[in-house]
């Protein structure tokens, strides 16, 4: 049976934010509520699967929201440079999650066909929902599709055995969870399926949203994905970085062996 390493990688963090940002129909509005930005890279022996690319530094700049490390850079205490990436899994286009795909251009990139359908669709007329896209990510995917470095899938699929991914929606059209088999049992990248514990443990929506229904119903397929609640891993949320290990630098942390902290709710 492979088992995978999984590491929690930070490299940005947005703290002038409130609940309002977090929730929807949430009493406590106003009260702060900080984000932490991550990638996730899974390893077993010599095979490594980057999950998400995070952003650099001219976006952050573009969108005025800085990060602490080029996604690059925060790679390195783990021995991995971009060159050697293979493989990308992208949960999802919007630009903190898909920003720095031009980083790893040897990688393949694995995502929902659905996702990319909305991205370069008729949805994007909308600001709203174009707001967390930027068109120079969409392109670096039609550029590596024109390469034959793109994978797509409709609905579950298998990237590598022990990785497994799986289309939810809500807060993205082609939104997908990763499901890793672990040392701790069937651990599950939420990424933007639940930015925070609190999203699904109180079945709580996030307010950037393009199908509601979606939504609510993914925080179950997430349940039902892990062997438990406690190793579902929102993807934005801080507590990560208090209920799990740090791993070999300060910005990472080791998630496959399980939480050694209780959540607070």
């Amino acid at each position: 049976m492979s088992l995978w390493e999984v590491h929690a990688v930070k490299y940005a963090d947005r703290n002038s934010r409130t609940r309002r940002d977090s929730f929807i129909f949430d009493d406590n509005h106003d009260a702060p509520h900080p984000m932490d930005y991550f990638i996730w890279v899974l390893r077993r022996e010599g095979e490594v699967i980057l999950v998400d690319t995070g952003y650099d530094h001219a976006e952050a700049a573009t969108r005025d929201r800085p990060i602490r490390q080029d996604p690059v850079a925060t790679l390195a205490p783990l021995g991995l440079r971009p060159e050697d990436i293979r493989h990308v899994i992208v949960t999802h286009l919007h630009y903190d999650h898909a920003g720095g795909l031009h980083l790893f251009p040897n990688a393949t990139l694995h995502m929902q066909a659905a996702e990319m359908a909305y991205a370069t669709g008729p949805c994007m007329c909308h600001d709203t929902l174009r707001m967390p896209f930027t068109a120079g990510h969409i392109c670096e995917v039609v550029k590596r599709l024109y390469s034959g470095q793109v994978v797509f899938y409709d609905g579950d699929g298998e990237v590598s055995d022990g990785v497994t991914v799986h289309r939810i929606g809500g807060h993205s059209r082609g939104l997908q969870a990763v499901r890793v088999r672990t040392d701790a049992g069937w651990l599950v990248l939420a990424s933007d399926a639940a930015h925070y514990y609190e999203n699904f443990l109180a079945r709580k929506p996030f307010p950037i949203v393009v199908d509601l229904q979606d939504m609510l119903e993914g925080f179950d397929r997430l349940e039902a994905l892990a062997s438990s609640c406690d190793l579902i891993v929102p993807g934005h949320d801080p507590l990560v970085t208090r209920l799990f290990p740090r791993s070999v630098a300060d910005h990472i942390w080791r998630l496959d062996h399980g939480p050694t902290g209780k959540l607070p709710f």
